[in-house]
């Protein structure tokens, strides 16, 4: 091989690392372009740089846009999330849009510190769950990091992981349809009490 192909050869598979190490916005902070909401319109709206979540009435926030048409397999989610006191929602990945009720695919990421649920932020619910106690507070910000691979999933926040789980491949649990695979992320307002903020939503896609 010669000298300037050695250098064309180093130079693309610099590429091909860079890119595959990119985190890549999905809110831009001033609009819902790119995302799809279902149930009752007006659960969902941008204030200030942030996504805001209150339930009037429930429904659910799905990413529609052109980063991997909308289809993650393998990928690290990280963003900021600000709960208020009493407030429910929470992270969906691997699921798809539905025109109302709960998204029967996919799994949520509970985001809860003080709602009467039992049921906190940092576990899969009603799969892997984190219980009586958040491992965060209200009124401030915190980072959630959901990353998948394959068939494991690893939850931290603020940089602590929080709950480690690999669906066996003879899944038998309480969403025995619900499978590791691929599909879209989608927000959650749960109910008129719940007031939740979301920014910096990004993305790593991973091989």
């Amino acid at each position: 091989m010669t000298k300037h192909l050695l250098v064309i050869a180093f130079f693309t598979s610099s590429l091909s690392l860079v890119a595959g190490e990119k985190w890549i916005s999905l809110f831009d902070g001033k609009t819902l372009t790119g995302w799809k909401e279902s149930g009752g319109a007006g659960s969902f709206r941008v204030e200030d740089g942030k996504l805001v979540a209150n339930g009037k009435p429930m429904g659910h926030l799905f990413y529609t846009g052109h980063v991997k048409g909308a289809e993650f397999e393998n990928f690290e989610l990280k963003l900021d999330v600000m709960t208020r006191p009493n407030a429910n929602s929470g992270v969906y990945f691997h699921t798809k849009y539905q025109a109302k009720g709960w998204p029967k695919a996919g799994f949520e990421c509970q985001v809860n510190a003080t709602h009467s649920d039992h049921l906190k932020s940092g576990g899969i619910y009603g799969v892997a769950d984190v219980k009586n106690q958040a491992p965060h507070k209200d009124n401030v910000w915190w980072e959630y990091h959901i990353k998948v691979i394959d068939r494991k999933v690893v939850i931290k926040v603020n940089g602590k992981t929080s709950m480690v789980w690999t669906q066996p491949k003879d899944w038998k649990g309480k969403f025995p349809d619900r499978q590791i695979n691929k599909g879209t992320f989608a927000l959650q307002a749960h109910d008129p009490k719940s007031l939740v903020y979301y920014r910096n939503i990004r993305v790593r896609v991973l091989p």
